[in-house]
């Protein structure tokens, strides 16, 4: 099985697509040019960077290392979620739920493939464990972020209704039903949507690497099976965790809606 390497030229000639846009832009006028060429030096630098720091952690093979290095993308992956929301949660309640739900539906999920379907050995193999928790983490981020937006949104949207259905008794989880229901569904709907197209409208990254790197095609379809079942595992998860801790801090004991505990991203 022989891998093709890819050489300084190679990556010189496919930078020439970016340099097209970037000219297109000037030519008709978009000023897109200086982020498109910036985020394509951001882009090769930080890959860059992770494959070497990535070489060194596979070459030591060390639950210590793998394990700070897990760490640090859930951190920057809860941070990333709990800066999305148009309308925040006020003080660092936003960065706890974010890491509580980040860490436990990816750490959740992962533990899940390395111990039962993949069992690597030793089983914190960082070949494995790291790329499949970035994967996943990937999925968790989206589904987490667009599920806290669309709960924190639509719960201050619909304040009034709220509000109303408490005082007629009705408890917390009564009264936020609704927004909680949506944010659900929408933070689904990303993952839903891959699964949908994969195999007739794309062929997902994990499968075409594989099949790439010269293993056999149904082989590599079973893995990107293996891989959205994960995905859509992690996805609910974060969701569900995300509205439904939302949820619980946008109210208090008394059973009162807290917008004051929300913060108006336009005044920061």
């Amino acid at each position: 099985m022989s891998v093709l390497e890819l050489s300084s030229g190679d990556l010189a000639l496919s930078a020439i697509l970016v340099l097209v846009n970037a000219i297109a832009s000037l030519a008709l006028g978009l000023q897109i040019h200086r982020p498109l060429l910036v985020a394509a030096l951001r882009m090769v630098a930080q890959l860059l960077l992770v494959g070497l720091v990535l070489r060194w952690i596979l070459g030591h093979q060390s639950p210590w290392l793998t394990a700070v290095a897990v760490l640090l993308m859930i951190a920057a992956a809860a941070r990333e979620v709990a800066s999305r929301p148009r309308t925040p949660l006020a003080g660092s309640a936003g960065l706890r739920i974010s890491a509580v739900v980040v860490g436990t539906a990816s750490l959740l999920t992962v533990g899940l493939a390395l111990s039962t379907a993949l069992r690597p050995d030793p089983w914190y193999d960082p070949r494995y464990a790291i790329p499949l928790m970035g994967i996943v983490l990937g999925s968790v981020l989206n589904s987490a972020s667009i599920a806290l937006d669309a709960f924190l949104t639509g719960a201050r949207q619909s304040a009034a209704i709220i509000e109303a259905r408490l005082a007629l008794g009705q408890t917390r989880q009564q009264a936020l039903r609704a927004p909680r229901m949506a944010a659900i569904r929408s933070g689904l709907l990303p993952v839903i949507n891959q699964m949908s197209a994969a195999g007739i409208i794309t062929l997902p990254g994990i499968m075409t690497g594989q099949v790439l790197a010269g293993m056999d095609a149904l082989s590599a379809a079973k893995y990107q099976i293996l891989l959205m079942f994960i995905l859509a595992g992690a996805s609910g998860l974060a969701a569900f965790g995300a509205a439904t801790l939302a949820m619980w801090r946008l109210t208090d004991g008394r059973q009162r809606l807290r917008l004051d505990r929300l913060r108006d991203q336009t005044r920061t």
